[in-house]
């Protein structure tokens, strides 16, 4: 195999996850006034990994590609492993929030379970955080306020700052952006 070749294998396995994410979030839209597909979402998530953060990890590119696919669809842990295995299962339960609990709690065991969540689903962890706060930035969603907005940067950088020494490039990504947002 040339350098920068992947195999076929792996390549498969990677375009099988977006494809699977692409049919589960294919009705939905992300909250902004354009109404941008979701999948954008998870695939910036993966781009972010890949070109800001220097990640080839394909496991951890995958589990972006999937990281809200139980979450926000009809999808099972069960079901992410019998189509990608226990290892991706694995992270992606780490990084998916309880939607049973109420919204302020689930926002807390964020802060609480960030520093104690594996080095790979901090990965993911981060640059889902810096995709989310650029579209923030971009334009505030439908029917947030100027304050939700602010609450979300705020708590963002709670969860970010219990993420430190996961990834230098990312997390001065972040520092960057809660400095123009003068989130301290």
């Amino acid at each position: 195999m040339e350098t920068g070749q992947i195999s076929s294998d792996i390549l498969v396995a990677y375009t099988k996850c977006i494809d699977f994410a692409a049919i589960k979030h294919r009705n939905q839209r992300r909250l902004d006034a354009e109404e941008t597909p979701y999948i954008n979402h998870p695939i910036g998530v993966a781009h972010i990994l890949a070109t800001e953060g220097g990640i080839t990890d394909i496991d951890v590119l995958s589990v972006a590609i999937l990281h809200d696919t139980v979450e926000d669809t009809d999808t099972t842990f069960e079901e992410i492993e019998s189509q990608f295995g226990s290892t991706i299962r694995s992270l992606v339960e780490e990084i998916t929030d309880d939607k049973s609990l109420p919204k302020q709690e689930r926002k807390r065991l964020q802060i609480v379970h960030a520093g104690g969540t594996s080095y790979r689903a901090r990965l993911v962890k981060l640059a889902d955080k810096i995709y989310n706060l650029r579209d923030l930035q971009r334009c505030k969603p439908k029917n947030w306020t100027d304050e939700r907005c602010r609450e979300y940067f705020r708590w963002a950088k709670q969860v970010c700052d219990n993420l430190k020494g996961t990834n230098e490039p990312l997390e001065r990504i972040l520092d960057d952006i809660f400095k123009q947002e003068n989130v301290v």
